[in-house]
C-alpha cells in the first residue's frame, strides 16, 4: 500500500508538467561513483560530455543545506518533458554566464525518469552545455518527508520549482520564472 501511495505521489508531481519536449534519444551510457557537481558556472559551446551522477534524497537534502561560505546557491528542480521546465532554462544560462565571476552556483537536479538518464538527460545536458550542473534523483525514493525536511512551500506537487539559499536566507519559487522574475530574485540574494 505504502508503495501505491508513494507512486501516485511521484505520478501527481509529474503530470503538472506536460510533456511537450521531444529529445532524441541516444543508447550510450555513462555513470560516475562519487557524487561531485562542478563548482564552475561556465556554459560554452563545446559539447561536455555528460557524467550520470545519481543523488539520494539525503544526499540532495545537503545540497539544499545551509553552507558556511558567502556564496549564493541557486538549485532548478526540471525534468527534460517539462515544457515550462525547458523555457526557464535560457534565462538560468544567461544568468550563469552573466554572475560566473561572482559566488554563484547552479545546479539543476533532474527528476527524469530513471530510464532517460542516459539518453534525453544526457542529450540535453550536452546540447545545452549543462553537463557539469546537471545531477539526477530518482523520484521514486523521494518521499514527502524530503519535501518537509527541506522546503517551506514547495511539497513536490509541481516542477520547475527553484530554491535558493545564501547563508540562511532562502527563496522558494514554484512554477516557471520569467527572465526579470529570476532577475529580482537573484538581487533580492544579494
Amino acid at each position: 500500500m505504502k508503495k501505491v501511495i508513494l507512486g501516485a505521489m511521484v505520478l501527481a508531481m509529474f503530470s503538472a508538467c506536460k510533456k511537450e519536449s521531444k529529445i532524441e534519444e541516444n543508447t550510450e551510457a555513462q555513470t560516475e561513483d562519487s557524487v561531485t557537481v562542478s563548482e564552475s558556472n561556465e556554459t560554452s559551446e563545446a559539447i561536455i560530455p555528460f557524467k550520470a551522477v545519481e543523488v539520494s534524497p539525503e544526499e540532495t537534502s545537503k545540497i539544499l543545506a545551509k553552507q558556511n561560505n558567502d556564496t549564493l546557491y541557486v538549485t532548478n528542480f526540471f525534468a527534460t518533458w517539462c515544457g515550462p521546465c525547458m523555457r526557464e532554462i535560457p534565462h538560468f544560462k544567461e544568468k550563469m554566464q552573466e554572475l560566473k565571476s561572482q559566488p554563484v552556483k547552479f545546479t539543476f537536479i533532474s527528476l527524469d525518469d530513471k530510464n532517460d538518464w542516459n539518453t534525453k538527460v544526457k542529450n540535453f545536458g550536452e546540447e545545452q552545455g549543462l553537463s557539469n550542473n546537471i545531477i539526477l534523483l530518482d523520484g521514486m525514493k523521494v518521499t514527502p518527508e524530503f519535501f518537509h525536511a527541506n522546503f517551506k512551500q514547495w511539497d513536490g506537487g509541481s516542477i520547475p520549482f527553484t530554491f535558493m539559499r545564501k547563508g540562511d536566507k532562502t527563496d522558494e519559487t514554484v512554477g516557471m520564472m520569467s527572465k526579470e522574475m529570476l532577475e529580482e530574485k537573484l538581487n533580492s540574494m544579494k
